[in-house]
C-alpha cells in the first residue's frame, strides 16, 4: 500500500458498513486525510488494517495511530479508538467534554443518529497526529 494513498482494504471495510456508519468512518477519514496534509510535520498517512479496524499513522513519526470503526455488537455507534498510553482520552473529556462521549481511556463513541462534532472531532483527531510533535515541544 502507497503512503498517502487511501487503502483499499479500508474502503472494502467501510464499504461493508450500514449507511451512517459508513457516512461518518467515511467523515472521519477524510478529516484525517485533510488535517494531516496542513499540519506541519505531520504528512503523509499510512493506512492499515489494524485489529481488523481502519487504523491511520503519520508516517513522519510526529503522532499516534487513531483507528475508527463500527461493531455488529454496537449497532448504533461508531467508534475512534486512540493509545490507552496517551493523555488524549483524558484531554477531550476534560477540554471538549460536552461535545463528546468518552469510554475509558482509549474511545470516542458517537451515535449513529447524530450528527458528528466536527469541531471537536478535527481537534482530537489534530492532537492525535501531532501527539508526539507537542511531547517535544512542552519537554
Amino acid at each position: 500500500m502507497g503512503i498517502d494513498q487511501k487503502s483499499p482494504a479500508i474502503t472494502a471495510k467501510i464499504a461493508h458498513f450500514p449507511d451512517p456508519a459508513r457516512e461518518k468512518i467515511s467523515r472521519i477519514r477524510d478529516m484525517i486525510h485533510d488535517l494531516a496534509a496542513g499540519l506541519d510535520g505531520v504528512g503523509a498517512i499510512e493506512e492499515s488494517l489494524k485489529w481488523g479496524e481502519p487504523a491511520w499513522r503519520p508516517i513522519s513519526g510526529s503522532g499516534t495511530t487513531i483507528r475508527a470503526d463500527w461493531k455488529e455488537k454496537t449497532p448504533d455507534q461508531v467508534m475512534i479508538f486512540l493509545d490507552c498510553k496517551t493523555d488524549l482520552i483524558d484531554r477531550a473529556r476534560s477540554l471538549l467534554h460536552p461535545e463528546l462521549t468518552c469510554s475509558g481511556n482509549r474511545a470516542v463513541i458517537f451515535a449513529l443518529d447524530q450528527p458528528l462534532p466536527e469541531n471537536a472531532i478535527r481537534t482530537l483527531l489534530g492532537w492525535a497526529l501531532t501527539y508526539h510533535l507537542d511531547r517535544k515541544k512542552r519537554a
